[in-house]
This record gives C-alpha cells, sequence and structure tokens, in this order.
C-alpha cells in the first residue's frame, strides 16, 4: 500500500505545474488542450468555480451559461492537458459548494465581488 502512495506522489512532483489559488465562487479562465484527430488546439471555459475537491484525485468544477443553457466542466487539477488558469474574478461566498447557483437565474445568479486595492492606487495619485 506505501508503494503505491510513493509513487504517486513521485509522479505528482514531476509534472505539477504552478496555478494560481482560487475557490469556490472566483470567476477563472482554463486554457485546455483539445486534441481532434491529430491536431492540437487551445481552448478557452470562463466560468464560476463550483466546488474544489481536495484528496489524491483534486478536482474542480466550473460552471458558466451557454446560449441560456447551463455548462458544467470537471477538471482534475493535475491534468496535463490544462495549459493556463487565470483569475478573472474573486466573489464572495458563505459555502464552500455552491450548488444553489443552478436553481438561480439571471440578476439572482450574481455574487458579490470581493475588492482589493492595489498599493499603487493607494497614494492618491490624480
Amino acid at each position: 500500500m506505501d508503494l503505491i502512495k510513493v509513487a504517486e506522489q513521485a509522479f505528482a512532483n514531476e509534472q505539477q505545474k504552478e496555478f494560481p489559488a482560487f475557490k469556490a465562487g472566483d470567476t477563472i479562465t482554463v486554457t485546455y488542450k483539445i486534441k481532434e484527430g491529430n491536431k492540437e488546439r487551445l481552448q478557452n471555459f470562463r466560468g464560476v468555480v463550483i466546488q474544489v475537491k481536495k484528496g489524491s484525485a483534486k478536482t474542480f468544477t466550473i460552471r458558466k451559461i451557454s446560449d441560456g443553457v447551463g455548462v458544467e466542466r470537471i477538471f482534475p487539477v493535475n491534468s496535463p492537458f490544462i495549459e493556463n488558469i487565470e483569475i478573472n474574478k474573486y466573489a464572495k461566498v458563505r459555502r464552500a459548494r455552491i450548488y444553489y447557483l443552478r436553481n438561480l437565474t439571471g440578476k439572482k445568479a450574481r455574487l458579490k465581488e470581493k475588492r482589493f486595492s492595489s498599493p499603487a492606487n493607494t497614494q492618491g495619485e490624480a
């Protein structure tokens, strides 16, 4: 049993990419590779993070509305197909898993944005 864990850790340390820290409620853009036949291309998926699962198989779920239909996608954190993760907005939520967004539409589905002031803007430049 210990040999399996040692092998998983060795494999994870080799290919692990550094991504920014995000949590439920944040709006992120995931750039991932898609293989179509013998061609490869990059595609962006932008949406709200609904959940982040920890453990040996770390995953996160993103939800977006596309043509009036809700689309959710689950990404493994250690996937070799994920090229980049960019954080677009931080949101203030009270839960770690915000499944209630599935039932909300329109203005009710908006989350309170968390704003950070940068040190350069606090000096009162005109």
